[in-house]
């Protein structure tokens, strides 16, 4: 399977930094891992809003609630 350009950038990013360890003191490559941990780290924001998640619960919840209610009351 063919890589995807994101992989392709990944990968030599990867390539770079595993070059940069290479032969260098212990430090170094200590100080480039606790670096690349930081990154790694980065949190994702979400692709949806906090506003229109809880108006998507209260939809999807509400419109459950009002139908059990119809279908409770529709046998009395």
């Amino acid at each position: 399977m063919a890589q995807t350009p994101q992989q392709r950038r990944a990968n030599n990013a990867y390539a770079a930094r595993e070059q940069k360890k290479m032969g260098a003191p212990q430090e170094v490559r200590e100080s480039l891992q606790a670096a690349s941990t930081k990154a790694a780290k980065k949190v994702e924001k979400a692709p949806i809003s906090k506003g229109w998640l809880y108006l998507m619960v209260f939809v999807v919840c509400g419109g459950l609630i009002f139908e059990l209610l119809r279908i409770i009351f529709s046998y009395f």
